[in-house]
């Protein structure tokens, strides 16, 4: 590696003409991928969204990535992870997952990487040892012509976020990316993490991060329905598909306890019945017949005939108060003796390593992505309970895409199509002369410091983001 050489846009960089990008959103669950094709076509085709793990059901078949479609038994089916807590750690694993998506003969979204660019999607705070590894193996063992790696939040400052919130705004307008000011929360499968960004940075010092994701959420139904129903300890796949299904975020926690409770022997409580449209029935798959669980409202006669063996095919679970107990572990992580603040908290402590005066910008533009942000009611309680704790000048405003699976990819995919791209990344010929070490640099470099006066204040005293 030559030391003289400066982090910067070299003329390899503006010079290579790259026709196809592949943008991968390599998360904790799932894999979402597709390819940009053009810088000047402004529509998107969905990207793809795949199981990004390795799967063996109790025949010991093993099902890799995308195959996991044709299983139909997923009783005791076992996880072979490539991501562990955000970050990926297996790369054994991740290389079969993406040879059988995109590299192998019959890969269904075939690649050359020799004509691609990638951009590859990393949490924020990535060991240095990590991501010298992954550009180790995006550029010595496939070989993609130009890369570029950055952190999940940033990408989803290139969208049009006020269209998010539905601002109101006059015809015409033009659409600046990035972003000017954004607070994302990506709440996934392995952890949720608070990132303000500012003119397309993250800023570093404030990003917080919430080790509770969806695998908690569903360890937590386990442990609950295996205490009061079924043993579920090796039905993962059914548990967590449950929860997807019938989970919810209460906007009253006290309430609805309170209408789920049972109450003493020989207590009325006609709210129990009914749950006060909480309770509901959860229909198991059987694995013959039926392949996914069904909810629906709770039967009273229903259950006790199925106890009583007059429903032979169906096994019936109900739910009460797991359908908002789960989901409370975003906002009370105490309540499983994690020593840590509830997103709510967690959105404080990142507020308050910014300058006060920011506050209100990063408050009135709040986007919640990831999978756990799709439980009923989510978006309302993180915007109630914000309101409460900070000050009242400050107007809180929370929105969810339509999509918050697929937004980073979304916005991964615009950053593809921006001058930003061709700024930042790394071609082949790059790192085969500078090395990894110079890579490393120039991808922690990002956009520089804003010529924007408050953005450089904000910044002033932080290590520049990856």
């Amino acid at each position: 590696m030559r030391p003289d050489v400066m982090v910067g846009t070299s003329d390899a960089a503006s010079s290579v003409d790259v026709r196809r990008t592949l943008v991968l959103d390599n998360g904790g669950d799932t894999i979402k991928a597709g390819f940009v094709t053009s810088t000047t076509d402004t529509s998107l085709e969905k990207p793809r969204v795949i199981p990004n793990y390795i799967v063996r059901d109790r025949h010991k078949k093993v099902y890799v990535a995308s195959e996991f479609d044709k299983c139909k038994d997923f009783s005791e089916i076992g996880y072979r992870h490539p991501v562990e807590k955000g970050y990926i750690v297996n790369w054994e694993a991740q290389k079969e997952i993406w040879d059988r998506e995109f590299f192998n003969d019959n890969a269904p979204q075939p690649c050359d990487p020799s004509e691609t660019r990638l951009i590859l999607t990393e949490q924020p705070n990535a060991l240095p040892q990590l991501q010298t590894h992954c550009d180790q193996i995006v550029f010595e063992l496939y070989g993609f012509s130009s890369y570029y790696r950055g952190i999940c939040p940033t990408f989803n400052a290139y969208h049009d976020v006020q269209a998010i919130f539905q601002t109101p705004r006059d015809v015409g307008t033009r659409v600046n990316l990035p972003a000017q000011i954004l607070l994302l929360i990506d709440s996934g499968y392995s952890h949720t993490t608070v990132t303000p960004i500012l003119a397309g940075r993250p800023l570093q010092s404030a990003i917080r991060r919430l080790d509770i994701g969806g695998r908690i959420l569903t360890n937590r139904l386990t442990r609950l329905l295996s205490e009061r129903h079924f043993d579920m300890r090796h039905e993962p796949y059914v548990v967590n598909e449950m929860k997807e299904k019938a989970c919810y975020a209460s906007l009253d926690f006290k309430s609805d306890l309170e209408k789920t409770w049972k109450g003493t022997q020989g207590e009325h409580r006609p709210d129990y019945v009914s749950g006060g449209g909480i309770a509901k029935d959860y229909i198991l798959p059987d694995s013959h017949t039926r392949f996914h669980g069904i909810v629906q409202d709770y039967e009273p006669s229903r259950v006790a005939q199925a106890k009583k063996g007059g429903i032979s095919n169906e096994d019936i679970v109900t739910l009460r108060n797991e359908r908002f107990a789960v989901p409370e572990l975003l906002f009370n992580p105490s309540d499983i003796k994690l020593r840590q603040p509830g997103i709510p908290g967690v959105v404080m402590q990142s507020l308050s390593a910014l300058p006060l005066g920011l506050w209100g910008g990063f408050l009135a533009n709040i986007v919640v992505v990831g999978g756990n942000t799709l439980f009923e009611g989510f978006a309302k309680r993180l915007e109630d309970e914000l309101t409460l704790l900070v000050p009242s000048a400050c107007r809180v405003r929370v929105a969810r895409p339509t999509d918050p699976i697929t937004n980073t990819w979304e916005g991964a995919a615009n950053f593809a199509k921006h001058e930003h791209a061709n700024k930042l990344a790394v071609t082949k010929a790059e790192y085969d002369e500078y090395g990894s070490g110079w890579v490393a640099r120039k991808l922690a470099a990002g956009l520089g410091v804003p010529n924007n006066g408050t953005a450089k204040a904000a910044e002033e005293g932080q290590a520049g983001p990856s």
